[in-house]
């Protein structure tokens, strides 16, 4: 695996090193010796799958306590990945990483506990499955709001079309409002 640095060091890209001949594939999605010692110290304990169609946007989710590290990849069409720097103490406070997931790159993001997360949908539809380091506690439950402008993410949008929304993120807190982490 080759580990990516991105403009947050804590947020990384795990890319795999593909073995395909004419019969197909291979990879090693997930190793915990490689994820300990290069990208973070954690321990999974819940994966999730979701399948969302083109325009979908989910996000931008984080949880004030029972925190999540998520560990996401796409299995099937592409998605646009973002983590946005929830931590005050943060040099990065504020910043956010967007990268393209698909099932044909085979990449993954590590998002840390203390970031926003979410994702665009860019292909017809698209699976994608995360591992979390902590269980979902709806309660804790926050949603930045996806188009503010003080953190102005670059969102690829399918013909500049605004994207489908949950009645949650429409109702997403703008930055300045948002719950942050210390």
């Amino acid at each position: 695996m080759i580990i990516i640095e991105t403009n947050i060091p804590d947020v990384k890209i795990i890319e795999p090193k593909v073995f395909g001949d004419e019969r197909g594939f291979f990879f090693e999605v997930f190793r915990d010796d490689v994820f300990q010692t290069q990208v973070a110290q954690r321990v999974f304990v819940q994966d999730n799958h979701s399948k969302s169609k083109q325009g979908i946007l989910r996000g931008m989710h984080y949880q004030l306590e029972q925190t999540q590290g998520k560990l996401v990849r796409v299995v099937q069409g592409e998605v646009f990945d973002v983590a946005v720097d929830m931590r005050k103490s943060s040099p990065t406070f504020g910043q956010w990483v967007g990268v393209t997931l698909s099932a044909e790159n085979k990449r993954q993001l590590w998002v840390p506990e203390g970031f926003a997360h979410g994702f665009y949908v860019t292909s017809e539809s698209a699976e994608f499955v995360y591992k979390c380091t902590d269980y979902y506690a709806p309660e804790h439950e926050r949603s930045l709001r996806w188009n503010d402008p003080d953190i102005g993410i670059e969102w690829p949008l399918v013909n500049n079309q605004s994207p489908e929304l949950s009645g949650k993120d429409l109702e997403g807190d703008l930055f300045i409002n948002a719950d942050t982490f210390e």
